[in-house]
């Protein structure tokens, strides 16, 4: 399907209404089954594949919190990812089913793996591919399609424009109109029909600098506007919509040497960001999912890499939730397995957080898959 023919396909479907819509995205393409991966972890350099971490590996993780404890809800593990994978930048979901696009794995950064989880059969599936390889792809899911903006086509640096949309029902990805600026680790949301992208690191690729850009994707004119830009340039943040407003929270300045914990709301209809209470504990590669109501962060990293080794690593396990109706922040029970450059979803009545880094960086990739229910 070329873009002018996914254009008018576009157009059609929304001719059909929210129903005709629905009824669409329930009639799912045959995928071929992935059978999980035989190990949970696998190195970046030489894709080697490792069964257990070491002791000053595993002394990375940090699963203390600062907020007052709320429910603490459990834990469970579920089918591991096909493969060890990192830096997907997030997941999305639509009818039900877990879409986790691009990263590292097997001993490369610019993968275009298609994974697809449905939780009612606890099984993955392969999709069709990312047309190109890369990491650190925003996505986002909206009437039938996930979309897949920018990522590095390097380690975590050299940004691309490239921006795809995938047919869910045809198993089909189709290029639409390329980013007005390159950038990787940003944070995609649908909200009223249309897609924002906010934050993110651009080039020049030695650089690698944190922006602010804020952009919306209308995909029925498949054209981009500019809107208000977020306060203090950041990538790698938690990002969703919910009750009308955007929420971004936590994130970096260029590096995990440099997280924040701050939390800004964009307010469409004036096109205008306030702040709300900032994040117990700052990270970034952190997931970010709206359950219950409240929002759910959880994982991330933080630390310095000095010459390619860490110093003062953290892999954070926290689980910790915003109510909006208070603006105030609780903890829960933290991730058996601390990771971050997670995919994180909710689907039916449980958060799903699928692969991430295992240790600081990318040099560990982790096929482990747990999913979080209160109970």
């Amino acid at each position: 399907m070329d873009r002018r023919t996914f254009l008018a396909t576009g157009l059609a479907s929304a001719a059909f209404g929210a129903e005709a819509l629905a009824q669409h995205s329930d009639h799912l393409p045959p995928l071929k089954e992935a059978p999980p991966s035989p190990a949970p972890y696998s190195r970046l350099q030489g894709g080697g594949f490792v069964h257990h971490l070491e002791p000053e590996q595993e002394a990375q993780r940090v699963v203390d919190s600062p907020a007052p404890k709320g429910p603490q809800g459990q834990w469970i593990a579920r089918a591991p990812l096909p493969l060890p994978r990192s830096e997907m930048a997030w997941a999305t979901a639509w009818a039900g089913r877990m879409h986790i696009v691009g990263g590292y794995g097997e001993g490369r950064v610019d993968r275009a793996y298609h994974h697809v989880y449905d939780p009612g059969a606890d099984r993955w599936f392969d999709a069709a591919p990312l047309p190109r390889g890369a990491n650190h792809v925003a996505v986002a899911a909206d009437a039938g399609r996930i979309y897949a903006f920018g990522g590095f086509i390097e380690q975590n640096r050299n940004p691309d424009t490239n921006v795809y949309a995938y047919d869910v029902a045809a198993d089909r990805w189709s290029a639409i109109a390329p980013l007005p600026r390159a950038r990787g680790a940003a944070a995609a949301v649908a909200l009223g029909g249309k897609i924002h992208l906010v934050g993110g690191a651009g080039a020049p690729v030695a650089e690698r600098a944190s922006v602010g850009w804020h952009e919306v994707y209308d995909p029925q004119s498949d054209q981009w506007t500019a809107r208000k830009p977020l306060p203090g340039a950041r990538d790698h943040v938690g990002c969703v919509a919910h009750n009308g407003v955007i929420h971004i929270i936590g994130g970096r300045f260029n590096t995990f040497e440099y997280n924040t914990d701050l939390h800004h709301v964009y307010l469409p209809e004036r096109d205008t960001w306030e702040e709300r209470a900032v994040m117990p504990t700052a990270r970034s590669g952190h997931g970010l999912v709206v359950y219950r109501d409240r929002l759910f962060a959880m994982g991330g990293e933080a630390g310095i890499l000095s010459q390619g080794v860490p110093r003062q690593a953290k892999v954070f396990g926290q689980t910790e939730s915003y109510d909006p109706a208070t603006d105030a922040w609780q903890q829960h029970a933290p991730m058996p397995t601390p990771r971050h450059a997670v995919g994180a979803t909710v689907l039916g009545d449980r958060i799903y957080v699928a692969g991430g880094g295992a240790v600081l960086g990318g040099a560990l990739q982790s096929a482990v898959h747990e999913a979080f229910a209160l109970t």
